[in-house]
């Protein structure tokens, strides 16, 4: 399988950001070249164009093979690897059995993001002098200190140690950056996520600005940060705010829960209600093909490709008509099926092409680990995917980075996991697919997010804040005190002043 390539943080000082269209329906820039960061964002346009590329990155949610859509799935108790064999994607599946070390993690992870910080310091450097209308600058402003936060929030909770970066960095000075303490990476980007609230809108016009950052979305993110930080007495107002007065019903935003659970899965059914911030994808830019993906060109979602069952063929017309040409990563495990099996969302959740071989309905080429069931959150119809370019590169399913029932959840959870109030979110969670009420604790706050958000990229994290991963990962090869956060990548150490991770060295 073709790999992403990296880039390292030492080549940061010598990155120019390119035009390029983005995976965002609020923009529509054709490619024109490279730019040089000094004599850019004079104008509005220009300052514009700086935004897209910064919010590009957001497509590491779910876009190209190294996603972390996939990546964090494979690391958790309810998804294997899978894929084609235990050397398809070394990365992935050393971080499945937790084997990982500096050489096989993917440097993506850390390049990419790092990427998105210094398009975000650039932009927040330059801004100042731009020549624009002030409170539109203001709004730019926001976004890009609530990106920045973003890509230093999954940095942080995949590597802990990171250097600290908030501009441009020169090349003289890029091997003098050293680490700094997780404590200084939270208050950083809880300070820029709260500087941002203010200046951005309550809402956007859809589809034209689908995928914007607005105030509910960085309330929302802040909101989770405090949780990871343990600071939940200042997650609940933010997260108060984001719910609404009475769960179950449209907060002041508009958002509120989808009555179908199933159709927070419908390709088509982009900026739902329940949708608080999401990556778009696209099947049009570029037509999506192979010299193109895993780069920002790459506008797809890889996640869709993924997942689907390998060679699937219908036996019978009452078969499902899905995608038949998947590549079988992230099946679920059988300790998954099991608690999940009779539980409302399990047809939404899991496709069980087991029960249907067993059945004679369908045929399939069995892959690395199978099991027999498929993440069904993300498996495409043919229908999905485009008739340009390379088709399994096409598809244009979004990806949630946070929604509403999350929403519900950490805010039941930051309350303690008692009182009414939140009684009441994890009921109006459980309602929604028919479940009746149990009483809230943080016992039941975590079998719903397990359940309710199911192969969407939370469950490890889930796991290793709760102090839960130990225990649930002890058959994977999971050493405590160690494989609670990743290796650096070895790229990234050479010629630096970079520490690896302990246990790593």
């Amino acid at each position: 399988m073709k790999k992403a390539h990296s880039i390292k943080l030492i080549s940061l000082a010598a990155i120019v950001l390119l035009f390029a269209a983005c995976s965002k329906s609020f923009v529509d820039i054709d490619p024109q070249g490279v730019f040089a960061a000094d004599t850019y964002y004079k104008d509005q346009q220009q300052a514009f164009t700086g935004l897209v590329a910064t919010y590009d990155i957001m497509r590491k949610n779910s876009g190209g093979f190294e996603n972390m859509i996939t990546f964090m799935n494979a690391g958790s108790d309810d998804n294997y690897a899978g894929g084609g064999g235990e050397s398809d994607g070394v990365g992935i599946q050393s971080f499945s059995n937790h084997t990982v070390n500096a050489e096989t993690m993917p440097g993506s992870y850390w390049g990419d993001h790092y990427q998105g910080i210094f398009r975000a310091n650039t932009l927040l450097q330059k801004l100042p002098n731009t020549q624009m209308d002030e409170n539109l600058k203001a709004r730019f402003v926001g976004e890009a200190k609530a990106l920045r936060a973003i890509y230093y929030f999954n940095l942080v909770r995949m590597f802990k140690n990171i250097p600290l970066i908030l501009e441009p960095v020169e090349t003289s000075d890029i091997y003098n950056i050293k680490q700094t303490s997780s404590d200084s990476i939270y208050n950083q980007i809880e300070k820029d996520l709260t500087e941002a609230i203010p200046a951005l809108p309550a809402t956007v016009p859809l589809p034209t600005e689908g995928g914007r950052i607005t105030k509910v979305a960085a309330e929302a993110m802040l909101g989770k940060v405090y949780i990871y930080d343990n600071k939940p007495q200042l997650a609940v107002p933010l997260l108060a705010d984001v719910n609404g007065s009475t769960p179950g019903q449209p907060n002041a935003y508009g958002n509120s829960l989808l009555t179908n659970f199933k159709d927070l899965w419908v390709f088509t059914n982009k900026f739902n209600s329940e949708s608080i911030l999401e990556v778009t994808h696209s099947n049009q830019v570029f037509l999506g093909d192979w010299s193109l993906w895993g780069s920002s060109s790459d506008e797809s979602n890889t996640v869709d490709q993924m997942v689907g069952p390998r060679s699937y063929t219908r036996l019978s017309p009452d078969a499902p008509d899905i995608y038949p040409a998947g590549w079988s990563f992230n099946v679920f495990t059988q300790d998954f099926y099991d608690a999940i099996k009779n539980d409302p969302r399990f047809s939404a959740t899991v496709f069980d092409a087991k029960a249907l071989e067993d059945a004679g309905l369908i045929t399939y080429v069995y892959g690395y680990q199978n099991t027999g069931y498929f993440l069904n959150k993300f498996i495409p119809m043919p229908s999905d995917k485009a008739t340009v370019g390379s088709a399994e590169l096409n598809f244009q399913g979004d990806s949630y980075v946070i929604r509403l029932a999350d929403t519900y959840l950490l805010e039941a959870e930051a309350l303690g996991a008692s009182g009414p109030r939140a009684q009441a979110l994890l009921d109006a969670v459980r309602a929604r697919v028919g479940l009746p009420s149990v009483p809230v604790s943080m016992n039941a706050i975590k079998n719903e997010r397990r359940f309710e958000l199911a192969g969407e990229g939370h469950r490890f994290f889930d796991l290793v804040r709760w102090g839960d991963a130990a225990t649930k990962l002890a058959n994977r090869g999971f050493t405590a005190g160690k494989s609670e956060i990743l290796p650096i990548p070895a790229s990234e150490l050479k010629g630096t002043l970079l520490v690896q991770n302990p246990g790593y060295e």
